[in-house]
């Protein structure tokens, strides 16, 4: 069946090609289904799979990670793994800025 109307909003459904990006890299572009008011994009089933090829190909399938917040001395740290270090290029001593940005959100920059 065919969509029409927005789930989310009510808008209305439109099938065109869009840029899919995920962790700041373009994988390319697909097929989807784009609500004109809200934005909402939705791929079918067989695009999300030919993503999720995409993705791993270049490395960036399972990037994300559960870790512990430690205790050094009065401080806390937060490890990040070595796959995620590898992504971001990270270096042993290299300085990055720390701050939140809500109660639930922490943001690194290298």
């Amino acid at each position: 069946m065919e969509r029409k109307i927005c789930e989310e909003c009510g808008g209305k459904i439109i099938h065109k090609k869009v840029d899919y990006i995920l962790l700041g890299q373009n994988l390319g572009k697909f097929p989807a289904d784009v609500c004109t008011k809200c934005g909402e994009q939705v791929f079918d089933e067989e695009v999300s799979e030919k993503i999720d090829v995409i993705a791993k190909q270049k490395g960036l399938w399972g990037l994300q990670a559960k870790t512990r917040v430690g205790k050094i001395g009065n401080s806390f740290n937060i490890l990040i793994n070595s796959k995620i270090a590898r992504f971001l290029e990270l270096k042993k001593g290299e300085e990055v800025t720390v701050y939140p940005e809500s109660k639930d959100k922490l943001v690194i920059t290298i």
